[in-house]
């Protein structure tokens, strides 16, 4: 047996050795002293190794050696005669027909060696498209297969798994020919592979997810996967644009009722999660953005069809919050590390952030697609509908998130819900400041009638402004990262607020009176506190019998403790008090935002930004809001509201009730708006802003002129 063993040894310790010192070589960008024949034959013994059930170790580290030789090669970095040799290795195992051996470990039940063996074909099929722009036969065909037959198992999760990985260096190379190419060919299988994991039919949806429930997770592995590739697919619909229109790009859009299905469904938790992301990247029209896009990737021009993709999406989710879809919704327990923690008795209901934000966001979002899109005398209609979407939100979130607090008003939910997310909190705001203009335009309604019917739908844009404010302890220099940060969409944001704040300066004047009357009450009162992490939501109010109220509108009565400001100063986006002022003559603004504030800058230099408003005094509307409580000179401060040093005025245009009244929120945003605006005007005439600000110069003007 011993002389058995040495033979079987001998070719494996040789073929270790030979690759060993091509390794070494290939780094060094040197040839090995072993022929370019030699090479390649080890390499393909050691992949034909696992196969025939021989050292599992010697197929990885063959593997391995030609997905390097293969990236190295496509990357240009070797010298002129390491490359010359590496081409040659490469060339060998094309003729010794190596993808059809690699090919074979997709099958492979150890996910290590089918996980490498997936790495290296996919680097190989990226290169003959690089190389010689046509598609591996083999590699097409088996992936063609496994997703027309969608059995599951691990050949197709390896495949799936291979095209995403494809797609994804296509994408980021900027390769849209070579992409179009691809995803024709594998076009039609993808719609198959979709209709058996998503289909339309809702009830064969829950048929899937209950069999899930009872058998093994590979169901929900296996869709994870296709969602991933999903993502790809729906980023590409932006990236190229019109110069690639395929259906399968479109598979998110238009097989959105079966993801909200699966959301709603029975299936893993991890699964819901993965398929609601998608939908909210899909809204957003950010679809990607969690892998890195080269800089200065070629956008194709935009395809016609995204619109009408984007208001099916809108649809059909409304639709499914028509059907009771919400309640439906899982938010998991507190996640941890290895699972999830199920909360028992009095600890308190913890909530999933992300899903609260994706979900409010998804919603959000398909309410401003759903009244940009209607027309006629569907308008006036929509207005009513558009409410109620907002009603179930909010009491969707009171339901699951906070079921301990009274939130008596409800655009505190802005702040709650987003007030850790940057970017989401931006884009919700924007949202809710479209749907709130197509109130005020639809209703019919008065200025003071329609921002108190605003507070009770948690639309008020002021609101929302004066929460940002407060969220960012008023500091200037955190709203000139927003407008220089590409991250986010504050720039759209600001400007159509400000345009807004022209023509309704009594209503925010009114919001910051009575946001003065609720800071001096919090202050006598226990404020609430809040922690928000990254993957829970967790509010309690020690409030024993908080009073229902409209928070900025109401005429007379007492002020809950969980009022706007108390809910906005408890949940800070960063803890900016305790920050530097940075030296904003010394401040460098990146190059990197130039671009992506270009098509802003277009968008907005042409507006007129000039006001022919006359002040008014708001003498009736103060008594109406206020009503006649004498408000202390000096602001006594409690523990959670940001402390901020300012000179204390009379609120102008405020007529006195019951004594003379003190606007210092009036006084702090003010004073925040000019210094963002003397900031930004330096930068801009050291020519050190990103894009030109004039009409956002002209803009912030609005506050100093009526202040």
């Amino acid at each position: 047996m011993e002389p058995t063993a040495s033979r079987k040894l001998g070719p494996v310790r040789e073929s270790v050795a030979c690759l060993t010192e091509a390794y070494t070589c290939l780094r060094r960008g040197s040839c090995p002293s072993q022929r370019a024949g030699d090479v390649a034959s080890a390499i393909f013994f050691g992949v034909c190794g696992g196969v025939s059930g021989g050292d599992l170790e010697l197929t990885c580290i063959s593997v391995s050696l030609l997905d390097k030789i293969t990236s190295v090669l496509m990357s240009g970095s070797l010298p002129p005669a390491a490359n010359l040799y590496h081409a040659e290795v490469l060339t060998g195992l094309q003729d010794m027909n190596v993808m059809l051996r690699l090919i074979l470990h997709f099958q492979s039940n150890d996910q290590i060696t089918s996980h490498l063996a997936a790495k290296s074909v996919s680097t190989c099929v990226f290169y003959q498209l690089h190389t010689s722009n046509t598609v591996c036969p083999v590699w097409w065909e088996t992936c063609e297969q496994a997703f027309y037959s969608s059995t599951l198992s691990p050949a197709l999760d390896t495949c799936l798994w291979s095209l995403t990985d494809v797609v994804k260096r296509l994408l980021q190379g900027g390769h849209q020919e070579n992409f179009g190419k691809l995803l024709a060919a594998f076009d039609s299988s993808l719609m198959t592979l979709c209709s058996k994991f998503l289909p339309e039919e809702r009830s064969e949806v829950l048929l899937c997810s209950e069999d899930v429930s009872s058998s093994s997770r590979r169901w929900g592995t296996t869709l994870c996967l296709l969602l991933e590739l999903l993502e790809l697919l729906t980023a590409s619909s932006v990236i190229c644009g019109a110069d690639v229109f395929l259906q399968s790009q479109r598979i998110t859009y238009t097989h959105s009722s079966a993801l909200l299905t699966i959301i709603g469904g029975s299936s893993h938790y991890f699964v819901k999660k993965r398929a609601l992301l998608l939908l909210k990247r899909a809204v957003l029209q950010k679809s990607g953005e969690n892998w890195a896009l080269r800089e200065g990737l070629y956008i194709g021009p935009k395809n016609k069809q995204l619109n009408t993709d984007m208001s099916l999406l809108a649809k059909i989710m409304l639709k499914a919050v028509d059907t009771n879809w919400l309640p439906r919704v899982q938010v998991e327990s507190s996640s941890v590390f290895g699972g999830t923690r199920h909360v028992r008795g009095m600890e308190g209901q913890k909530a999933d952030c992300v899903m609260l934000r994706a979900l409010g966001l998804l919603l959000l979002k398909s309410l401003e697609i759903y009244i940009e899109t209607s027309s006629g005398a569907a308008e006036v209609n929509s207005v009513f509908k558009v409410c109620g979407y907002l009603q179930s939100v909010w009491a969707f979130l009171r339901q699951v998130s906070v079921p301990r607090t009274e939130v008596t008003h409800c655009c505190c939910w802005l702040s709650l819900l987003f007030g850790e997310q940057d970017d989401d909190m931006m884009e919700a705001a924007k949202a809710l400041l479209s749907i709130f203009l197509h109130h005020r335009l639809c209703s019919g309604l008065d200025d003071f009638s329609m921002l108190k019917a605003a507070c009770v739908f948690g639309c008020n844009p002021h609101c929302h402004f004066l929460l940002l404010l407060q969220s960012i302890s008023f500091d200037h220099s955190i709203l000139l990262d927003f407008l220089i940060s590409t991250e986010t969409c504050f720039l759209e944001y600001i400007v159509r607020y400000l345009k807004y704040l022209r023509s309704d300066w009594q209503g925010f004047t009114a919001a910051c009176g009575k946001t003065c009357l609720l800071d001096r009450r919090l202050s006598l009162q226990q404020s609430p506190t809040a922690s928000c992490g990254g993957d829970e939501l967790k509010v309690t109010n020690e409030d024993k019998d908080p009073v229902r109220s409209n928070a900025c509108f109401q005429p007379t009565g007492a002020i809950s403790s969980a009022g706007m400001i108390g809910m906005a100063a408890g949940f800070h986006l960063v803890e900016y008090d305790s920050s530097d002022t940075s030296d904003t003559e010394d401040m460098e603004v990146s190059k990197g935002a130039e671009q992506a504030s270009v098509s802003e800058k277009s968008r907005y230099s042409g507006l007129d930004m000039k006001s022919d408003m006359k002040l008014q005094k708001l003498s009736d509307l103060a008594g109406i809001l206020i009503g006649p409580n004498t408000i202390p000179h000096r602001r006594a401060e409690g523990p959670s509201v940001p402390v901020f040093q300012s000179q204390q005025t009379s609120c102008p245009n405020m007529a006195p009730v019951s004594g003379h009244l003190t606007c210092d929120t009036l006084d702090r945003v003010v004073l925040c708006m000019s210094q963002l605006r003397d900031v930004v005007k330096r930068l801009h005439t050291k020519k050190l802003f990103p894009y030109n600000p004039s009409s956002l110069l002209r803009l912030l003007e609005i506050l100093s002129n009526f202040s």
